[in-house]
């Protein structure tokens, strides 16, 4: 089956890996960052399509989304 949105998040893997940000820039752009192991520990991971992760917020159990870059490996900007 194709992937519509495989063009799309192709060309945002791209742009958010061509400036691998690090973490304390990405904190003033976007709030919270996680690294793996803070991620693990906050959420549930159950799918990733690059640069998206979808997750469950345990301390609420609510749905969500984070953005991540390849390297350094960063998860951010949290919406439901």
């Amino acid at each position: 089956m194709a992937d519509e949105t495989e063009s799309i998040r192709r060309k945002m893997v791209a742009e958010l890996n061509s400036e691998a940000t690090e973490r304390e820039l990405l904190e003033q752009k976007h709030g919270q960052v996680w690294n793996t192991e803070e991620l693990t520990a906050d959420f549930e991971v159950t799918g990733f399509m690059a640069p998206f992760v979808l997750v469950i917020r345990k301390s609420d159990r609510k749905r969500g989304m984070l953005f991540f870059q390849h390297s350094p490996r960063y998860y951010f900007d949290f919406t439901q």
